[in-house]
């Protein structure tokens, strides 16, 4: 209750019908408000009732659009039925939802704040086992604004998962599942310009057609994260005659996405682009949120704009041609979400034992909806979503220390992340942390190289030219605990330098 259900399907308008709002079926069938048959006959007859009328109207309906009533999920006639419909998710936070109903007469309100936390707490985990779709409940426009997306759900294979993402400057689908790749549905009207690298394109470029001719195909890894890659790529995407009622086609990891991202943004002074992650570090992480970039020689991703997707396609079916080490170094990035979050998802990521990629779908679409949630609260960087920067401030360091050469970027955040639970103070969740990487053949301390010394020292200077680096110095992502970041920490460089030379064995 308070998620603004029937507000949403108000918006509908003729876009789909019939809509209904299942208290009002359940009121013609017992010709009384409901809040009045609640008080008189009781929670017991009203939930006998729901599960008759919404049970019957779910058994027979056949297109449209139905507004459950908040405890509708806990009768299991209605949960069986709605197994074949597509369920859509109106996500409210507790504090939310109390503020809008706590001022009605509904019954399960008058019983006060605690006892709607308990429902709350009660319901949230069926609403997570149901969903197909789930959307912020801040907007009741968002409904109709993800329609679309929503109808598109029955076109794409089972399993499929949609997130909506919604920021300040723009609102675009993510979508998880295995298969999307040679489905017939794609988000956008108008020409698709690709850009890709040589991997990527040679095994996933028949999947997205009708291509433009004109691609723009890269060599694989982060040396082709640069402005002379940028200048490719968009004398590519011109010599194709690409206008502004075509776009971008990201097909590929981190890289990839970062790069086509840019070139988006900055091409005829913005198209929009697709992101078809292809990896698991993108898929969770990189593609969503609308930081795009490359790097300069002096720091990882100095060049960059904000420019939100268009659309997110993650193909999980995609990580089957990964080679193990690539997976390996993307799972940085879920344990990486899991020990922000906290919680349920910090409990699964540490059990994770094999990264079997068929098992990985739920995973991703957990990160990948922790990662939305942090960007619609702080799209541009102003706090918060440092949050997403923990291990990074080491980890890009070490890369740039390497010349990107060394490790795969998952593999330097790892170290980083030891790094920063060890500034944390955080002795037992680092050794835990430790346990996670090695179990999957990650490393865990820098190569010592022939001069260990003066690696420190490249180190530490590549950490004083962090882009986020302010007057006042560097601030680092510390983490006590699973999910309680704490961004902007200052630390001694005396503890940086010990922190970084105890990763040398």
């Amino acid at each position: 209750m308070g998620a603004g259900k029937s507000r949403a399907l108000s918006t509908l308008g003729g876009a789909v019908t019939p809509t209904i709002d299942a208290d009002r079926l359940i009121e013609e069938r017992v010709g009384m408000d409901v809040r009045q048959y609640f008080d008189t006959r009781g929670e017991r007859a009203f939930r006998e009732i729901e599960s008759e009328v919404v049970g019957d109207a779910l058994a027979a309906a056949d297109g449209g659009a139905i507004a459950l009533g908040g405890g509708a999920v806990l009768d299991d006639r209605i949960r069986a039925e709605l197994v074949r419909h597509t369920v859509v998710w109106l996500d409210v936070d507790a504090t939310s939802a109390w503020e809008r109903v706590s001022g009605s007469r509904r019954p399960l309100v008058q019983k006060g704040r605690e006892e709607f936390d308990a429902l709350f707490a009660q319901r949230r985990p069926l609403y997570e086992e149901l969903a197909d779709a789930i959307l912020p409940a801040s907007d009741p426009r968002t409904v109709a604004n993800a329609l679309d997306a929503i109808k598109a759900l029955a076109e794409l294979p089972d399993g499929t998962k949609l997130l909506w993402a919604a920021t300040a400057s723009g609102e675009y689908p993510v979508l998880v599942g295995r298969g999307l790749l040679g489905s017939d549905w794609w988000p956008l009207e108008g020409r698709r310009f690709c850009i890709a690298d040589t991997t990527t394109f040679n095994l996933y470029s028949g999947r997205i057609g009708p291509l433009a001719d004109s691609a723009a195909v890269l060599e694989p890894g982060e040396r082709t994260k640069n402005l002379a890659q940028v200048g490719v790529a968009l004398e590519a995407l011109a010599e194709g005659g690409m206008t502004r009622e075509d776009h971008v086609v990201a097909l590929g990891g981190g890289v990839v996405g970062d790069l086509a991202g840019f070139c988006a943004h900055v091409y005829q002074r913005g198209v929009p682009v697709v992101q078809v992650p292809t990896t698991l570090v993108a898929q969770v992480d990189s593609a969503i949120g609308g930081k795009t970039g490359v790097d300069l020689p002096q720091g990882k991703n100095y060049a960059g704009a904000y420019h939100q997707p268009a659309a997110v396609l993650a193909d999980v079916g995609t990580l089957e041609s990964l080679p193990r080490e690539e997976l390996a170094a993307g799972f940085v990035e879920v344990l990486k979400t899991g020990l922000l979050a906290g919680g349920p998802l910090w409990e699964r990521v540490r059990l994770v034992e094999d990264l079997n990629p068929y098992e990985l779908s739920e995973l991703v679409f957990a990160c990948a909806r922790f990662k939305c949630d942090v960007v619609a609260a702080d799209e541009r960087d102003g706090g918060l979503r440092h949050m997403l920067n923990l291990g990074h401030t080491v980890g890009h360091a070490i890369e740039a220390a390497t010349a990107y050469e060394r490790y795969r970027h998952g593999e330097a955040v790892g170290i980083g992340l030891l790094a920063a639970l060890r500034l944390s103070g955080a002795a037992e969740l680092r050794e835990e942390a430790r346990e996670i990487l090695v179990r999957h053949d990650l490393p865990v301390e820098l190569d010592r190289g022939e001069d260990p010394a003066a690696f420190v020292e490249a180190i530490l200077g590549a950490l004083q030219r962090d882009k986020k680096r302010t007057a006042a110095g560097v601030g680092f992502v510390l983490l006590a605990e699973p999910g309680r970041p704490e961004v902007g920490q200052l630390v001694p460089d005396d503890e940086v330098r010990a922190a970084v030379e105890e990763l040398l064995p």
